[in-house]
């Protein structure tokens, strides 16, 4: 990312702050305008590229770098409590792909929605929910996102318009461009970011789902993590067309660098314009996990320890924020470091909170099952004695 312009209009109001405290600063505008260029250039399939140039701030800049770095110590401790078995089951970490979540977020508004598949935890965050309800729910408690649950593939947040969290490959597509014909339906000039892997791309469902939004002409933006890995199977060797953005055919495309968190910001905001004036879009973020697909997966045995070392070297996406924030005078190394000490104490006080949440009672495993007053009674085997009314 080349810096442009940097204009600065005085002092400004305090440090943004979306996922959680301040940071502290140099002396700069807050609301000082830079002009920053995305690291490489959209690829455009059927439409017009949005321009490289990106309008930012020191203190957007600064929230992308804190806000990316609580997601990294978040996944990091996630693993940790897997492998001390205060997880369990399925789970799937985003670190690597920080900058899809955060960058989304800074181009689209809360009326907007997003829907997922079961790498959840990230865009949950960026969603306004917090770091309790992701512990305690990857933990299994109470006061988890869906109160213990769900676990690890299934976050929820309706009030942040977040639709989950699904655990059927590419099931979520579907579900995203209905919530988009619900926003038509309303007229809401609201759209939904329906988020899909590479693996995901050759569903059935999504091209039916596809198909459909465009004949409707809904506000549904489909959008592929291209991490280069359908769980241990490379994209080359699942797809004989990796152009993602392509596969729309008659519905247009676009490429970005799902590294690089103005870049994401940029064909995001123009995503959402497209889609409320013409309809469907595919956006292809091309970006990468750190962490193997699941938690069996050590993530080592389809790619080189070469190749994952390269990429944090050369495209990591807080690294590169990072050097923004140094290069430009707009933060010193040591006020960063200090923002990761914060950020990684944030993170450790919310996992000892988690830790004592209580479990859910076992009569929740009846509850948000049917509509209430709608329950049936629960026999034994023998069908003589009614063992529970559901709720």
């Amino acid at each position: 990312m080349a810096l442009s312009t940097f204009s600065r209009r005085g002092l400004g109001s305090t440090l943004a702050k979306p996922l959680s405290a301040a940071v502290s600063s140099r002396p700069i505008s807050s609301d000082a305008s830079l002009t920053i260029e995305t690291s490489v250039p959209f690829t455009a399939h059927n439409c017009e590229a949005p321009s490289r140039a990106v309008t930012t701030s020191p203190s957007e800049l600064l929230s992308f770098f804190r806000d990316m770095a609580l997601m990294r110590r978040m996944e990091i401790a996630a693993d940790s409590l897997y492998k001390a078995k205060l997880i369990r089951g399925f789970c799937h970490l985003y670190d690597g792909q920080e900058a899809v979540a955060v960058g989304m977020e800074a181009g689209i508004t809360r009326k907007d929605c997003i829907i997922t598949a079961y790498r959840d935890h990230c865009t949950f965050l960026g969603r306004g929910g917090t770091l309790l309800e992701v512990f305690s729910e990857l933990m299994g408690r109470k006061d988890g996102c869906s109160k213990g649950k769900g676990g690890s593939m299934h976050f929820y947040r309706k009030e942040g318009g977040f639709y989950g969290g699904h655990g059927i490959v590419g099931a979520q597509v579907p579900l995203g461009c209905g919530l988009a014909f619900a926003q038509k339906y309303s007229k809401d000039e609201s759209v939904t970011f329906a988020l899909y892997g590479d693996g995901a791309a050759n569903q059935g469902q999504l091209f039916e789902a596809l198909n459909i939004s465009a004949l409707w002409d809904l506000p549904a933006i489909l959008v592929c993590e291209n991490n280069h890995y359908g769980m241990g199977t490379a994209e080359w060797r699942a797809a004989k067309s990796p152009a993602y953005y392509k596969r729309g055919d008659y519905v247009p495309g676009l490429k970005v660098d799902g590294m690089d968190v103005l870049a994401v910001k940029q064909a995001c905001k123009f995503a959402k314009e497209h889609a409320l004036k013409n309809g469907p879009i595919i956006l292809e973020m091309d970006t990468y996990r750190y962490h193997g697909h699941s938690m069996s997966d050590p993530g080592s045995t389809y790619r080189t320890r070469d190749e994952i070392s390269g990429v944090r070297q050369e495209r990591d996406p807080i690294e590169r924020v990072r050097k923004l924030l140094l290069s430009h005078d707009i933060a010193a190394e040591k006020e960063l470091k200090d923002i990761e000490k914060e950020v990684r104490k944030e993170v450790d006080e919310a996992i000892a909170k988690a830790k004592e949440s209580p479990m859910p009672d076992p009569s929740e495993l009846f509850s948000h099952v049917y509509v209430k007053g709608l329950g049936v009674e629960a026999f034994g085997v023998d069908r003589k004695v009614v063992r529970a009314t559901l709720p």
